[in-house]
């Protein structure tokens, strides 16, 4: 593990994009049964070669789809329709949801829910019960006291039994996806960019599936100055309490010590599976105390991680050969 302590006002939290994906001009070129034929008109080439970005609203917070390359447009647009098709499925605010539709009658048979559940239980099995799908309740009234709308925070954590078989999910408390949910939907909108001639990249508010270019990783303390800038092929999630915090209370919560609020500044997790992973171990690394988080970080078999705690940094092993530039 290595530790340094922050030079004045700087710290990470959330990632952006640092450099954006070159435009490059090239021969479009198509295979058939007769051999190659090179498209020359300039018209065609601009319209199959090119970049295309696309900024929108999805899972509360912002999405920025680049791709670039063959028919970049279209795979752009088709990443967004699939990432807001997914949400619709997997957001537990919305009565049409199908995450609503297991939280009110505690069943629904629902692929991508299913998939979502599936991986939540291997991380609460993992986690020994940190990272817990099992507090929906739990969601909705911290989101609740978050927003405002109540001056009351949860008073319990809650357990029971979660089923699945094949896409059907039957459940005995209500389920929070929260911490898997914007890593799954930046993990299949990434797979539309993949193609032939074709590359890109997700990111949303701070998950980010494998960037194709440096990630710079952003301060909670309001510095322009990013503490790391990151060229990794694995994907990146932070978590952060200075976003959404009110009277000392966050989104995160550690349902094994019955506390609410993140214990670090912010984490950085680079995650080689896929996003989902990352979003859940930023949230769980967040929820667990100094020592416990890094310990869990270096355990785990392709992860690194960045814990931010009292204005110190705390990286894992092979965190630093994840990085760009200091």
């Amino acid at each position: 593990m290595r530790t340094s302590r922050r030079p004045s006002r700087q710290a990470p939290a959330t990632t952006k994009n640092a450099r954006s994906t070159r435009n490059t001009k090239k021969k479009s070129t198509r295979t058939g049964r007769g051999g190659s034929v090179t498209t020359t008109d300039p018209t065609s080439v601009y319209e199959r070669v090119g970049d295309e970005r696309l900024t929108f609203r999805c899972c509360d917070t912002t999405f920025v789809i680049q791709s670039a390359g063959f028919r970049a447009g279209d795979a752009a647009r088709a990443a967004r329709r699939l990432a807001e098709r997914l949400e619709a499925r997997l957001d537990a605010f919305d009565d049409a949801s199908g995450v609503s539709e297991l939280n009110r009658g505690g069943v629904v048979e629902d692929e991508h829910v299913a998939t979502v559940v599936r991986r939540g239980l291997e991380y609460y099995d993992r986690t020994d019960g940190v990272f817990d799908i099992h507090q929906g309740t739990v969601e909705h009234e911290l989101k609740a006291y978050l927003r405002g709308e109540t001056d009351s925070l949860p008073e319990r954590f809650e357990t029971g039994t979660i089923r699945i078989d094949g896409d059907r999910i039957v459940t005995e408390v209500p389920l929070d996806l929260n911490g898997l949910a914007k890593g799954y939907v930046v993990d299949r909108a990434a797979a539309e960019l993949t193609g032939l001639g074709r590359r890109g990249f997700v990111s949303g508010g701070g998950d980010v599936s494998p960037p194709t270019g440096a990630v710079a990783v952003e301060s909670p303390y309001g510095d322009e100055k990013p503490l790391r800038v990151l060229d990794t092929d694995w994907a990146v999630a932070t978590s952060g309490s200075y976003r959404r915090r009110r009277g000392g209370v966050d989104h995160v919560y550690e349902p094994t010590a019955e506390r609410l609020g993140a214990r670090h500044e912010s984490v950085t997790v680079l995650a080689r599976r896929d996003c989902m992973e990352a979003d859940a171990l930023a949230t769980t690394l967040a929820a667990l105390p100094l020592d416990a988080a890094v310990d869990l970080a270096e355990d785990w078999t392709g992860l690194e991680a960045l814990v931010v705690h009292d204005g110190v940094f705390h990286e894992t092993t092979g965190f630093d050969s994840h990085v760009l530039d200091r």
